[in-house]
This record gives structure tokens, C-alpha cells and sequence, in this order.
């Protein structure tokens, strides 16, 4: 599969497409914001962790009024851009305003946006207040990562574990399974709470293997029999070149 099957598979080829869920979303980000054959920018709605250093893309980290000042149609190389935050090791967003300006100003073909967090679990269930989602996005990615299914449901694996907990009626340290990611994606609590009516495509992230692959399967099978929302699954694997694993269409 090359790489334009990838951003047609995630609907990410041009406009805004935000990233929310657990284990994985930045690396999909990167991956695609290094890969995307236009003008492509990174940025987030929340706060973030610094990029690594081994990124293919400039960084630019100011205050707003400095972003704007500094971001022009000039360069065609990949941008990720952010504000400085308080805490060692992390960068805040700047307003949804100012990302759909520098956007515009930019003439960026793609814009993408980190929406939420997940403090490097694996599943997560979104809080009260998440995930931060630009009204103007065009699609959402909900990522869950597959090294998840067979772990003990713990805080360790699972961020906002109650609510984990509470969508998924599991107990403390009882086995992940496929049945549990799929409900995460099923449950109007689950990872569509607080998505409105925007466009989400389930990115089932770690497909690494054959029994990863196997399993993903079955997740985007359970997943699109048991919610109308959803009319794909994408598996995806860091570990492939192209990142695209497979797509399982209602």
C-alpha cells in the first residue's frame, strides 16, 4: 500500500484532521505530517510533549502573536508549530482562531491537530471536558493501540481508568479483549463522548504482527456491528513503511 492509500484510508489529505484517544496518536501525526506530499502542518488544541528530535519537520515554538508574525507560504517544508507552556518538557496550543488563521496563512494543503491526551496509555475513555475538538475539524482520527487487548485492565494501561471501567462494566485487573476496544468505540460514553456530529474514523494503531492484525480484525468487525457512527476501521503499524496496514469497510 503506498502512501496516498494511507491518507485517503484516514481521509487525511487536505484540511484539518485531529487525533484524539490512546496509544499513538503523535507517531500517526508525525508519520503522516513527514509523509504528506503537500504543505502540512502539526499543532495541537491541547497541551502536548515536546517532538523528538529526530522529526523531518521544522518546529516553531512562539507565542501566538508570534506565530502569526512568523508563518508564511514561503517554505513547503513539514511545520510543526506550538506555544511555550510552563511545565519542562511541554508545549501548549494555540486557540482553534489562531490554527484555522495560520492555516489559511500558511496555504497549508493539511492541518493536524493533537486533541487530547492520554499520558502514553494504551485505551483511554475521554474526561468531562475532552476531547478539545476545533469546530471547523473535517475528520477525526479515535486511535487505541492493539498491544492493549490480553493486558490486565490497570491504570497503567487504561487513562481515566474509571471511566475505562464504568463504559466498559470490566473490573480491576480482568483481560482486555477485543469486545473491550470495541465497546470503547461503541458506547455514546466511550471515545465518541463529546464528538458531535463530526466525521470519525476508529484507527486500531500497533497492528504490528500477525495475531495484532488478527485481532484488529476482529475489533473493526465488532466495532461497525455494534455502532452505525463508523463506516471504517484502519489498522496501522509503525513497524510498516507505508503505516497502513488494512481497512475493513462496513
Amino acid at each position: 500500500m503506498n502512501a496516498r492509500s494511507l491518507f485517503q484510508a484516514l481521509e487525511a489529505e487536505r484540511g484539518f484532521v485531529c487525533a484524539i484517544g490512546a496509544g499513538g496518536k503523535k507517531s500517526t501525526l508525525y508519520h503522516l505530517l513527514e509523509r504528506h506530499p503537500g504543505r502540512a502542518a502539526m499543532t495541537a488544541s491541547v497541551f502536548t510533549y515536546e517532538p523528538p528530535r529526530h522529526l523531518r519537520a521544522r518546529v516553531l515554538v512562539e507565542e501566538e502573536a508570534r506565530l502569526l508574525e512568523q508563518i508564511s507560504p514561503a517554505s513547503g517544508a513539514p511545520l510543526l508549530y506550538a506555544c511555550p507552556a510552563d511545565k519542562p518538557g511541554r508545549l501548549a496550543g494555540p486557540s482553534p482562531e489562531t490554527i484555522r488563521h495560520l492555516h489559511r496563512q500558511g496555504a497549508f494543503d493539511l492541518s493536524l491537530i493533537k486533541a487530547d491526551g492520554a499520558r502514553m496509555r494504551r485505551i483511554k475513555v475521554p474526561g468531562p471536558h475532552e476531547p478539545f475538538i476545533p469546530a471547523f475539524a473535517d475528520t477525526v482520527l479515535v486511535v487505541s493501540s492493539l498491544l492493549a487487548i490480553g493486558e490486565p485492565l490497570t491504570a497503567r494501561v487504561a487513562h481515566r481508568f474509571d471511566r475505562v471501567m464504568a463504559v466498559t462494566g470490566q473490573r480491576e485487573g480482568s483481560r482486555i479483549t477485543a469486545a473491550t476496544l470495541a465497546n470503547l468505540y461503541a458506547h455514546p460514553d466511550g471515545l465518541q463522548r463529546n464528538t458531535g456530529t463530526h466525521r470519525l474514523i476508529p484507527v486500531l494503531n500497533m497492528a504490528d504482527g500477525p495475531e495484532q492484525q488478527a485481532q484488529g480484525r476482529a475489533v473493526a468487525e465488532r466495532i461497525l456491528a455494534e455502532s452505525a457512527r463508523y463506516d471504517r476501521v484502519v489498522l496501522l503499524s509503525n513497524r510498516q513503511k507505508a503505516l497502513l496496514v488494512d481497512v475493513i469497510l462496513r
